[in-house]
């Protein structure tokens, strides 16, 4: 009687202490102390964002002894592609990146945390001793080598890895594949960046972190391995309210039978996706390489103590969708003459990054226009009364883009030249001028509508009050500095 009275107490006892510990909720980790992490951790070797398949080989390789290091194959030049693994957890977790060679943001955070789990008695030892005892990691910090060296989403064959998941055509993908099977991951995470245009759905703001639990069929079901994922990204977004406010988006789930987030999800294990997108002022995404650093320690965090389960899948849903709603410049009301009569349209220009031997360079279009009402822009102006002028070209050539002055430019533009030749250089050349040059060619390209090349003036009673030259805005009576990045025609 006595020993099943004491059994029964010691039953309850567990069962109460048991009770107890799943009512205290999950204590995120501090964003002072993310911060500082990051900031003690950053790897300095990596200063902006093309970075090539060389430079980070021997930043893997520093890694040797804290990691087990091995080379999973070689990409379609020949390239290796190396596994990083650390940590000794029951619970596995795989996080890979840069699969689109121009999307890099994730592997400078990488290596920052491959800084910091290296570290030692630096106030953050309890926390890596946690995770290097609940969980085994494994890193793939660049799937697509090739790519990367020339800044560029596809592979050598010209192959979107991420529609390669099951024909698995191109050796990186079958790397990926077999990475996955072999290790048997419970969560993952498919690292990515996204066009700066995305925004916070019908808001100004700039999706700067995009989050996804990808759908495992097209009925977009939650099952156990799902549900993980959502509840995971529910408490990164907690950490991210701390740091972007209202700039956080969720990525559209439709269903994308090739992709391999949605067949990782698939295969059983919970993935995260993280897209990284924009933010003012941040054009070689240095703040947020910080941002991921101090995303994925936490959400590392949580999986190595089940934090996430104080998270739900309506909290998940509460993140508000993406848009694709935000331009460069929208210019409002400007008057344009066709046949005769003047009408007063809103059009939407968009840059573009372009790669050559000489560097990156922008090239813009008009991307809509009419009523552009539903559109944000970085820069917006109202033209109203000002009128579309086309621009000149200054007939006498420079020696070189060197022997022209940002003032001469300036000047030139005010006095309706739009372009400039010159006789010596290499077309292609990037520049900062804030005016075409001319090398190879006579003319350039101009115009209003959709897909136009944007190089026009806004001008008020036939004298140019503003220059749009190759996207970029100069008020030519407040001009003010940018940072512009043209070519040579």
């Amino acid at each position: 009687m006595k020993t099943a009275f004491l059994t029964s107490f010691l039953l309850f006892l567990l069962a109460s202490c048991f009770h107890s510990s799943a009512q205290v909720p999950y204590q995120k980790m501090q964003v002072e102390k993310l911060e500082a992490a990051y900031e003690k951790y950053k790897e300095s070797a990596i200063t902006h964002r093309r970075f090539k398949h060389a430079d980070l080989h021997p930043l893997i390789q520093k890694h040797g002894s804290e990691f087990k290091l091995e080379e999973l194959g070689k990409s379609v030049e020949g390239k290796s592609i190396t596994s990083m693994k650390w940590g000794q957890g029951v619970t596995k977790v795989m996080l890979w990146s840069q699969m689109h060679g121009n999307e890099s943001t994730a592997t400078m955070a990488l290596f920052d945390l491959f800084n910091f789990l290296e570290g030692k008695n630096d106030g953050y030892d309890e926390l890596r001793n946690l995770l290097k005892n609940k969980l085994s990691l494994k890193f793939i910090p660049m799937i697509n080598p090739d790519g990367a060296d020339a800044f560029k989403r596809r592979n050598a064959l010209d192959i979107d890895l991420n529609r390669d998941a099951i024909s698995q055509i191109s050796p990186e993908a079958v790397i990926l594949k077999k990475a996955r099977d072999d290790f048997e991951p419970e969560f993952g995470f498919n690292l990515h960046d996204q066009q700066i245009y995305y925004n916070v759905v019908n808001t100004p703001k700039q999706a700067t972190i995009s989050l996804l639990a990808p759908a495992y069929n097209y009925e977009t079901e939650i099952n156990e391995v799902r549900g993980r994922a959502m509840q995971t990204i529910a408490g990164m977004n907690e950490l991210l309210q701390e740091l972007i406010p209202g700039q956080v988006g969720k990525y559209d789930d439709a269903f994308e039978p090739r992709a391999f987030g949605d067949n990782i999800q698939k295969w059983g294990t919970s993935t995260i996706l993280i897209e990284s997108g924009g933010y003012p002022g941040d054009p070689e995404k240095q703040y947020i390489r910080k941002i991921n650093f101090m995303i994925i320690l936490n959400a590392l965090h949580q999986i190595a103590t089940r934090g996430y389960e104080q998270y739900t899948t309506e909290q998940y849903f509460a993140i508000p969708d993406n848009g694709f709603q935000l331009m460069d410049l929208i210019i409002n009301e400007m008057q344009v003459k066709v046949k005769g009569s003047w009408y007063p349209l809103d059009i939407a220009i968009r840059r573009r990054e372009t790669e050559n031997a000489a560097g990156y360079f922008m090239s813009a279009s008009v991307e809509d226009l009419g009523d552009m009402q539903i559109f944000f822009g970085f820069e917006t102006l109202d033209a109203t009364e000002l009128q579309y002028l086309e621009g000149k070209v200054y007939s006498t050539a420079f020696e070189s883009v060197k022997d022209i002055s940002e003032e001469k430019a300036l000047e030139l533009l005010r006095q309706g030249f739009m372009a400039v030749k010159v006789k010596s250089g290499e077309a292609r050349q990037v520049h900062s001028l804030p005016i075409l040059v001319l090398k190879s060619t006579e003319k350039y390209s101009s115009g209003w509508m959709t897909g136009s090349a944007t190089n026009f003036f806004l001008a008020k009673e036939g004298k140019p009050r503003y220059a749009i030259v190759n996207g970029y805005l100069i008020d030519l009576e407040n001009p003010k500095k940018q940072e512009i990045r043209n070519r040579v025609f």
